[in-house]
Order: C-alpha cells, then sequence, then structure tokens
C-alpha cells in the first residue's frame, strides 16, 4: 500500500523528513478493523512526534491519528462492524496512522462517520473530541445534558482545535458560561461562531481579563496552550475549590499555588485508554457515536476550515507547517491517496 512516513524526525524542510514510501498491509489483530482511509486531520500530536520521536531501527514511521474511511475487512472477534460500513476515529500512538491508504484500529475506539459529513469534513473530529469530551465531562466532572446547572469555564486558546469543539460541547451540551481566549480579529470570530458567551485576550493576563467582563473568578479552567506562562493568572482566576484540566506539555508545572485555594488538576490524554487498554476503553467508541449523532441532529458541527487535497508529501508537508505557526484555527484536513 502507499504510505507516507519519516525514518529520521527532524524539521521541515525542502527535501525532509517526510518520503513517500510503499508500506505492507497492517496484519490485523482480533478486535481489528481494516480501514480504507478516505481522508484525516493533523493534530499537534503529529507535529510533535516528527520533530523527535525517531523510529525503530531501520523503520519508517507513519504518522496520523485522525482519519474516516470504509472498513475493508474485520478481525475475527470483531462484532461491532461489518465490511462498507463507513468509520471515524483518532487511533493510537503505538500503532502505524493514517498517513496512509490502510489502516489497522481497533474497532472499540472507532465511531460511525456522522451521515450528514462528507470523509473529509467528518475527519476533523475524533482525536478532538475524544479530548474536549473526557476533559469536560470525565476529568472536570461537568454534567453531560444538565442545562440547568451553573458555573463558568475559561478554555485557553479557543480557537484550535480541541478548543473549537469544547466550545461547542460546552455551550449546547452543559448550562456554563463559556469565556474562550483569542488573540486575532479572526480567531475571535471563530471562537464567537463556536458558541463561546465572551472572548478575552490571552496576551494579557487572564485574570485581568475576565475582570474586564465582570467574570472575576471561574469555576473550571481548559489549559490548553501556554498553561506554564498562564498558570500564576489561572490561580487568581479559579474560585476556591475550582479545577483545572491540563493537554499540553509544560516543561514545569508547579501545583503548590493550587493548595491555598484547594483547586484540583487533571491531565487529559485521549490515548490512555487504548494506551493501557482500560477497562473502560469502549467509552471512546460511545462518544464518538454520541458526537456523530449530536453532528446529525445538528447540535455540533465540523470544525474543519482548511482542506489542502489529497495526501502527499507536499500536501502533508504543508499542513505540518501550518499546524508549527501556532496561527491555525480550527483543523487542517487532507483526503486520502
Amino acid at each position: 500500500m502507499k504510505a507516507i512516513g519519516y525514518a529520521t524526525p527532524g524539521p521541515l524542510t525542502a527535501d525532509g523528513p517526510f518520503l513517500a514510501f510503499d508500506a505492507p498491509t497492517p496484519t490485523l489483530r482480533p478486535r481489528d478493523l481494516l480501514v480504507r482511509v478516505k481522508a484525516l486531520s493533523v493534530n499537534p500530536v503529529d507535529m510533535k512526534l516528527r520533530a523527535g520521536a525517531a523510529p525503530e531501527a531501520g523503520q519508517t514511521r507513519i504518522l496520523g491519528f485522525d482519519a474516516a474511511g470504509v472498513v475493508e475487512a474485520v478481525g475475527p472477534d470483531v462484532t461491532g462492524y461489518k465490511v462498507g460500513d463507513e468509520v471515524a476515529y483518532a487511533g493510537v500512538i503505538d500503532r502505524a496512522g493514517s498517513n496512509a491508504e490502510l489502516q489497522a484500529v481497533d474497532e472499540r475506539i472507532v465511531g460511525r462517520k456522522p451521515k450528514t459529513l462528507g470523509f473529509a469534513d467528518a475527519a476533523a473530529l475524533p482525536l478532538t473530541s475524544i479530548t474536549a469530551w473526557e476533559l469536560l465531562f470525565d476529568r472536570l466532572r461537568v454534567p453531560f445534558g444538565d442545562k440547568s446547572a451553573s458555573g463558568s469555564l475559561l478554555i485557553v486558546s479557543g480557537a484550535g482545535g480541541v478548543g473549537s469543539i469544547l466550545t461547542q460541547l460546552a455551550r449546547r451540551l452543559t448550562g456554563l458560561t463559556v469565556i474562550s481566549t483569542a488573540s486575532r480579529p479572526e480567531s475571535v470570530e471563530w471562537c464567537l461562531k463556536q458558541g463561546a458567551h465572551h472572548v478575552i485576550d490571552h496576551r494579557q493576563p487572564l485574570d485581568e481579563g475576565l475582570k474586564a467582563i465582570g467574570i472575576p473568578e471561574v469555576d473550571y479552567v481548559a489549559a490548553l496552550g501556554g498553561t506554564e506562562g498562564h498558570l500564576p493568572a489561572i490561580v487568581r482566576s479559579l474560585k476556591p475549590q475550582g479545577a483545572m484540566a491540563v493537554i499540553d506539555d509544560p516543561k514545569t508545572l508547579d501545583i503548590m499555588p493550587f493548595k491555598r485555594k484547594a483547586l484540583s488538576v487533571h491531565w487529559e490524554l485521549m490515548f490512555t485508554r487504548p494506551l493501557f487498554n482500560t477497562p473502560d476503553i469502549e467509552e471512546q467508541r460511545r462518544l464518538l457515536n454520541t458526537v456523530a449523532d449530536l453532528v446529525d441532529d445538528g447540535v455540533l458541527k465540523t470544525t474543519a476550515t482548511a482542506h489542502l487535497g489529497a495526501l502527499s508529501v507536499e500536501t502533508l508537508t504543508e499542513a505540518h507547517r501550518r499546524i508549527e505557526s501556532g496561527r491555525t484555527i480550527g483543523k487542517v484536513v487532507l483526503d486520502g491517496f
């Protein structure tokens, strides 16, 4: 099968590190689906791995997590899908990814593709939807679907992939007041379009921005970017006994200042369930199917904003370049080969 990967990690250059090559068709495990990838999306995790994670000696690593496609074959123990089903999923970090014609993925972390979306728009959703859903409902334990519950959520870096779908989930499925952060007119507009009640500038201290809109403290903070630099302001911004959930990679995270207010800190990593084969691993299939239902019901919408055409070394490189710029709004998507 055709695939794009890298043999040596490194920066984006005119001749690397990506290369096109022929890879063997994946071997299926008992609960695997073999999916023909029709579309995929690029995420910051792709960029981080490409820049610094070396493949095994003599191997070429295939990245790619978000994907939407059609089931071509199933393992002997698969019960939830059949050949011909249209699916969407986010994959795992310890198996070959979606930058290929075919991908093997465990059925327990695969959801159905929304019927009302094409493959490219569907591919924008899985990884960020899982991350946002787990952060909001599993880590922060905000009641799902309870519009009567009050409170406030500050989403730091609200215009990115996770922030975009998190804003939609919080606005449409909870009673929270949603405050996003953004710094450019186009990103502010995007956050409001996703459903934010307010947008403040994350180039300024977050607590000062909150005071300016008349909300001096919030119940929850979703720290999606720049957490290390924002930490003092986050402590000042949270109400006593509030909670913060983090997804980025601060070099240090000193939570001692959180003690006086009895604040809780939660990590969110959507790969945890499949990496450790947790007893509740199938929660990811359930939530992806719920997201698909919500999309088809018009409650949620795709966050795809840039469609770069068919997968190639050139288009994949451009997708990584855009993610590395730190200025992307929503999600960047590609068609399959």
